[in-house]
């Protein structure tokens, strides 16, 4: 397994990324032994970068890692562990905001250590910028976890690039993590460029924009109750056409590789730099597999033109969240 760095002052992950978000409903029912599986697979494979949040499946995904780990045999430092916290949820599933105060971060973080099992978490982060608190007081209380050993790095998540400025005159701040792949470039323009300037690495998420542009999803596939892509602008009538067309454009390139849509879709955001980590969101052992695939898949410049011309800047049809959670992102703004 190849090894990329989290910025100038994070540490060494593997090149590719495990997202256990889906193991927890997010896309509906997820087989938990098979999950377990998937988390075993990846480790074999020399994955070390998990990456969860503690309002998934309201802490059992933290639960189902922990387990995970403790089974595998294997010792706590050979994985890096990368938790966002902040969320607001309530018994029903829904959202009410994020809560980033300073005494917040401790009670947060109390209980993911309890969750996970363990006794420190390698990037600590905020899911989303909490409006009502500077961020340089969210950094600040991350830090003093720093000093106090419960935590070894700050990453933030889908801020935009003057946050980045002020957190980073605070702490350093290891990496963003932040939606990137073929169809949501948006970071491009001004995140990225920031990013670069003060040596903060990426952990791209939705590579596959939740497997929309992973070859396997179809304009008429059922929806499972509780799975996120039920409401998501991308997958709504008429806009998942136009995405799909999109997907057959790519596959031509794929087959043309003898590699997967998926593969070359993960491939190419590989490619965008040395400091970019993408996070497969894996739920399955086969599609694990495949996405790893991609650590094999070299794009030459002419097979990077050939993609951005099946897929261009800008193609894509609907918004990466509905308005009301579009407008939690402060890198939107």
């Amino acid at each position: 397994m190849d090894l990329r760095q989290l910025g100038s002052t994070g540490p060494r992950v593997s090149a590719i990324g495990l997202g256990a978000m889906g193991m927890s409903g997010m896309y509906g029912p997820a087989d938990e032994t098979e999950s377990i599986a998937t988390v075993h697979a990846a480790m074999d494979a020399g994955v070390t970068l998990i990456d969860t949040g503690d309002f998934y499946g309201m802490g059992h995904n933290e639960l189902l890692i922990r387990d995970a780990l403790r089974s595998s045999g294997r010792s706590r430092d050979e994985v890096q562990i990368s938790v966002k916290f902040g969320a607001l949820r309530d018994a029903d599933g829904g959202w009410w905001g994020n809560d980033a105060r300073p005494q917040a971060v401790k009670n947060f973080l109390a209980y993911s250590l309890g969750r996970l099992g363990t006794d420190h978490i390698d990037v600590y982060r905020p899911a989303r910028l909490d409006p009502a608190v500077p961020i340089e007081e969210t950094v600040g209380a991350i830090a003093e976890q720093i000093q106090a050993g419960h935590v070894r790095h700050i990453g933030l998540s889908e801020v935009g690039a003057e946050t980045l400025r002020r957190a980073h005159a605070v702490h350093p701040i290891a990496d963003l993590q932040i939606e990137y792949s073929l169809i949501s470039r948006g970071i491009e323009a001004e995140i990225l460029p920031t990013a670069r300037e003060l040596g903060i690495g990426i952990t791209a998420y939705g590579v596959l924009s939740r497997g929309l542009i992973s070859g396997h999803w179809r304009a008429d596939q059922a929806v499972a109750p509780g799975d996120f892509r039920g409401i998501s602008p991308r997958f709504a009538a008429g806009n998942v056409d136009t995405n799909l067309r999109l997907v057959e454009a790519l596959r031509a390139v794929a087959e043309a590789k003898g590699a997967t849509v998926a593969q070359t879709a993960i491939a190419w955001v590989l490619a965008q730099g040395e400091d970019i980590v993408p996070l497969v969101g894996a739920r399955r052992r086969e599609r694990l597999s495949e996405a790893l695939g991609a650590l094999d898949l070299k794009l030459e410049a002419d097979d990077l033109a050939a993609i951005e011309a099946a897929v261009p800047v800008g193609a894509a049809a609907g918004d990466r969240y509905v308005a009301a959670q579009m407008a939690h992102l402060d890198s939107e703004k």
